[in-house]
């Protein structure tokens, strides 16, 4: 018997199998989300060309809000139910949770010593156990977590990315802080576009036109890469002082790990303003780079 892992956002499904309490690394698929009509075809496709294994559960994690066992994509029109996922599935057990509950798990479950911390725990630390996931991908949202005896978490619903700007970013962006109406307007892929739109005066264009030209050396992207990081530190600061995760910040999607990669930036803006300073500097800062996951999120969910 096998356990059905999915990780479903509005532009692709992964899809495993996991056996023993370890994905199988062999069983992984991608579908573009556009080549079909919902996710019941997606899912029997994928367990027909694997010969309709035996399924003891199954766990999907859905780029959308999850009510009493349903969920809907907020970007394309496919829905999801517990019951309807057992029924095609076999499974004895069907869970339906949101993607940010799955980093969440993913995070929780991740040990100390393989997290890779940029900025590690203090020396000696103890931690509070709390963990705090920030992720800037498509979108922005952050999962707080909380680690339990036993290996189990406590992972929390959160809307962060449709709040507004906290007045200490509003400050650093000046007078074009009036350009993003949200902290995910700021943060999510097209985030860097509209920065460099307004600092420079061009029209907006893509996020990756603007890296790249940074990569070739052009110094006014490369100012827009370096203001964003540093900007997203400075909301981690506050993110700290609200959810005090003592136990680490996990970056996690595309846009967060580009800023990670100006780590000297993003750790100027975490630490730039000296109130509560002494909280802030204990949060270790990790980054979570492995693409499936959400599928080990998964897979500690259902555990």
């Amino acid at each position: 018997m096998a356990i059905l892992l999915a990780d479903v956002g509005g532009t692709n499904a992964r899809l495993a199998l996991a056996r023993d309490g370890v994905l199988d690394p062999a069983s992984i698929a991608r579908f573009r989300g556009e080549d079909h009509p919902d996710f019941d075809r997606v899912l029997r496709l994928y367990l027909d060309a694997r010969g309709r294994p035996g399924i003891e559960a199954a766990c999907v994690a859905v780029a959308g809000p999850v009510r009493a066992g349903s969920a809907r994509l907020t970007n394309r029109d496919w829905s999801f139910s517990e019951p309807r996922l057992a029924a095609l599935t076999g499974a004895g057990r069907a869970l339906l949770i949101n993607d940010m509950i799955a980093l969440g798990h993913a995070a929780a479950a991740l040990p100390e010593a393989d997290a890779g911390f940029l900025r590690p725990p203090p020396p000696g630390a103890a931690g509070n156990g709390q963990r705090l996931v920030v992720n800037a991908g498509t979108g922005f949202n952050v999962c707080p977590v909380r680690l339990m005896p036993g290996g189990a978490a406590i992972c929390l619903e959160a809307e962060d990315g449709h709040t507004r700007l906290p007045l200490p970013l509003a400050a650093l962006l000046g007078e074009i802080a009036a350009g993003f109406d949200s902290v995910e307007e700021l943060f999510a892929g097209r985030g860097l576009a509209r920065l460099h739109a307004l600092r420079s005066g061009q029209a907006p264009g893509d996020a990756r036109v603007v890296t790249e030209a940074a990569a070739r050396g052009d110094a006014s992207a490369e100012a827009s890469c370096t203001l964003q990081a540093r900007l997203l530190g400075l909301y981690c600061r506050e993110l700290a002082l609200r959810f005090m995760p003592l136990a680490g910040i996990f970056l996690a999607g595309s846009v967060a790990r580009a800023c990670a990669g100006r780590f000297a930036a993003f750790e100027a803006g975490l630490l730039q303003d000296p109130l509560m300073a002494g909280i802030v500097h204990a949060v270790p800062v990790a980054v979570i780079g492995d693409d499936l996951a959400a599928l080990h999120g998964c897979l500690a969910a259902l555990a």
